[in-house]
């Protein structure tokens, strides 16, 4: 009977690379990791797997729609959906443990069972750090946060990039202000201006029930603009009668006083009114970023500033501010936009081709190469020397080092640059400080 073979194929919504192109995500996200971990952030690894009462604690929702469930014996378990709920949790069972304000950061996959299309995953990277302090935490944090957002993105290449800044006080104050009551809903609603436009959110406003006149005062209100000093100084003059508005405009002032201390130019970041973040926990300073030559990407980081990160888990007030990158979803939209590119199929940096009987050597020399730091190869299939330069040819691996009687003789080693073809006898050392 023959064999049924099984088609191989991945699931919808999940995302695998060739080396090429895994090398280069994880180039990536090392300049993430490596920019973290330079403002002092700490690592840290939740699991995959949580109890389903965990990741539910804040109620079911879409939320409970899209997490991926199962039971093992008579546990309810599920799939993350994002690391701020894990965080939440870790925070809360390490509290005694744990010294704050706690700066962690955590790279890691997160699954969502939502209706896969392009450029969205069911399983996908984020790269997320909050500093989360006991009681209390300082605002100059928030305008911290920035700088880490321009440091890495410099690092990753970019130079035209703008960071926004708001705070959801002054934007909850100023409804308020204005008499709306549900002020989450209208958030949600103004989020979605960069999207559909003012035309539509002012219809969507008006079908919750708002009037005209105020309708018009929110659009009106989101579309202050200028410099930042001139933004703040407009809504200074507006002389809002809202405890939360003044709080809010007093946090947008301190946070743009000091992201310039931090070392952000004026060039890359600026106050916008329109940025609203829609997700319910935000409470104060929130932030998107947008590549200034690519802005149908649409925002490629995101984040801002909660009160009580752990309200489900604990009766410790935990307050925080954080960002996360989207590291698969950033790189699928860098890649069908020609942003980056790769032709690396290989780390390897010398492929060593041992001749007959020369094996031993060829290890010896490779184990040599390699605690001097150098990804090294040895080739150790049989055939004629054509195929194995055709090999280091494909891989683009840059050097190849042949090993035979005559090297061995000299105690040196035939070193062949594959881009020009050179060829030189060369000892060790002097290999090894080329390679280097």
């Amino acid at each position: 009977m023959t064999k049924k073979l099984v088609k191989p194929t991945t699931l919808s919504g999940f995302m695998e690379l060739l080396p090429s192109d895994q090398i280069l995500f994880n180039n990536i996200m090392d300049t993430i990791r490596e920019n973290y971990e330079k403002y002092g952030f700490l690592p840290i690894d939740t699991p995959v797997i949580e109890r389903e009462e965990i990741l539910l604690a804040k109620g079911g929702g879409e939320t409970e729609k899209q997490i991926y469930k199962f039971k093992k014996g008579d546990t309810d378990l599920a799939l993350r959906f994002d690391l701020t709920v894990p965080l939440a949790r870790y925070v809360s069972q390490h509290f005694s443990e744990l010294t704050f304000p706690f700066r962690r950061y955590q790279i890691g996959k997160v699954y969502r069972g939502e209706r896969s299309q392009k450029g969205r995953f069911r399983e996908f990277y984020q790269c997320d750090i909050d500093i989360v302090g006991n009681q209390k935490l300082d605002i100059i944090n928030d305008a911290e946060i920035p700088s880490i957002i321009y440091s890495t993105f410099k690092d990753l290449g970019f130079d035209e990039f703008i960071i926004k800044i708001n705070n959801r006080k002054l934007l909850n104050g100023f409804f308020q202000w204005l008499g709306v009551e549900d002020t989450g809903q209208v958030l949600r609603i103004v989020d979605k201006l960069e999207k559909i436009g003012s035309e539509k959110v002012k219809k969507e406003l008006r079908e919750i029930g708002l009037q005209d006149e105020v309708v018009e005062k929110i659009l009106e209100f989101m579309m202050i603009n200028g410099s930042n000093s001139e933004i703040l100084g407009k809504l200074k003059a507006m002389e809002v009668e809202n405890e939360s508005f003044n709080i809010g405009l007093e946090e947008l002032s301190i946070v743009n006083k000091y992201v310039k201390t931090f070392g952000v130019p004026e060039s890359n970041y600026s106050i916008d009114l329109t940025i609203a973040r829609g997700l319910d926990y935000y409470t104060g300073t929130v932030y998107e970023t947008f590549l200034d030559n690519y802005p149908d990407l649409g925002s490629v980081c995101s984040g801002g500033r909660y009160d009580d990160l752990a309200q489900n888990y604990t009766k410790q007030k935990l307050p925080g501010v954080g960002i996360s990158i989207g590291l698969t979803r950033l790189f699928y939209q860098f890649r069908e936009a020609n942003i980056i590119s790769s032709d690396c199929n290989t780390l390897t940096k010398a492929l060593i081709i041992p001749m007959i009987d020369y094996l031993e050597e060829s290890i010896e020399i490779a184990n040599y190469l390699r605690i001097k730091g150098i990804m090294t190869q040895v080739y150790l299939e049989k055939g004629k020397m054509g195929k194995k330069f055709s090999y280091a040819d494909k891989l683009k691996i840059p050097y190849v080092l042949i090993i035979g009687p005559d090297e061995v003789a000299e105690n040196k080693v035939s070193f062949r640059d594959m881009k020009t073809g050179e060829q030189s006898l060369l000892s060790l050392e002097e290999v090894s400080d080329k390679l280097r």
